[in-house]
């Protein structure tokens, strides 16, 4: 078994807490690196995990874990933690999981969870579009479409995103969110494969050659995904075809990286803008 085996990884460092008396990862810990795996799993489908399951009516519960151990984790080690759902079959799920160490194969396990439902926790099918969902991503296919469209085709999604993030997550007054621009702006929306909304952005009409992207957000817990940045490229590739030289927007000095590992660049001083600390970032279309 190698990392090859494997579409999705996972990667931590040993933490001192996790060492035992023997000066290795205590065997319970191991279960834990699978279990965070896991979460992170599902933030690779672009699967915010709440709201999907309140989506497919159900929840997902663990039936069985197995560890095998080939080799011991150390303190400071560099693990990655290999996962992938291996089988579905009518109410369960299996998952094989690898924790590597560089290329040494240190622990296995399988884990099987049963979708059920939450109130009684007795079983129940796992839903079609979960089915599809995993099985599309183990076949390789992208977990996001990005669409996009003018405000009357995606501003019903592109509003409830902007809502949790902007006026509820960052508390700016919901009569500086909304604006005039909306109206001729063209919109990108990025749907997971359960067809849920998990970010959006905009790019205003041309100005002389320039164009301006704005309004960018992504569901809180899928940031770190490069959801953001399939957003931005689609954005940048409408701009480009419609014959803009450069792209400008005001980022958040919080998303200032962000933009910056994109190849954008600082302009000017930071300013606020909604009471938030922002920079004006530029970069070229080439």
């Amino acid at each position: 078994m190698t990392q090859q085996d494997f579409r999705f990884t996972h990667r931590l460092r040993v933490r001192w807490a996790e060492v035992d008396m023997q000066k290795i990862v205590f065997n319970a810990h191991y279960l834990m690196y699978f279990d965070t795996a896991i979460a992170d799993y599902w933030r690779a489908l672009a699967m915010p995990y709440e709201d999907a399951m309140l989506l497919l009516e159900g929840d997902i519960y663990l039936k069985k874990a197995t560890v095998e151990f080939n080799a011991s984790a150390r303190m400071d080690d560099r693990l990655d933690v290999a996962m992938k759902c291996a089988r579905i079959g009518n109410s369960s799920m299996g998952f094989q999981g690898a924790i590597f160490r560089g290329d040494e194969l240190l622990v296995t396990g399988e884990l099987v969870y049963v979708f059920a439902d939450p109130a009684t926790q007795t079983s129940r099918p796992v839903p079609a579009m979960l089915r599809e969902m995993l099985e599309g991503f183990e076949a390789g296919e992208p977990p996001v479409q990005v669409r996009t469209g003018a405000w009357a085709q995606l501003g019903a999604d592109a509003t409830r995103i902007r809502t949790e993030v902007f006026v509820q997550e960052q508390r700016i007054p919901k009569d500086l969110e909304w604006d005039e621009a909306d109206a001729t702006a063209l919109h990108a929306v990025a749907y997971n494969r359960l067809g849920q909304a998990v970010g959006t952005g905009r790019l205003l009409p041309s100005e002389a050659g320039s164009a301006r992207i704005g309004r960018m957000a992504v569901h809180r817990v899928l940031r770190g995904c490069r959801l953001g940045e399939q957003l931005l490229e689609t954005l940048m590739a409408a701009a480009r075809a419609r014959g803009d030289r450069e792209v400008l927007l005001h980022a958040q000095r919080s998303a200032q990286s962000f933009y910056a590992r994109l190849g954008f660049q600082p302009r000017g001083e930071v300013f606020e803008e909604a009471g938030i600390a922002h920079v004006e970032m530029t970069r070229a279309l080439g």
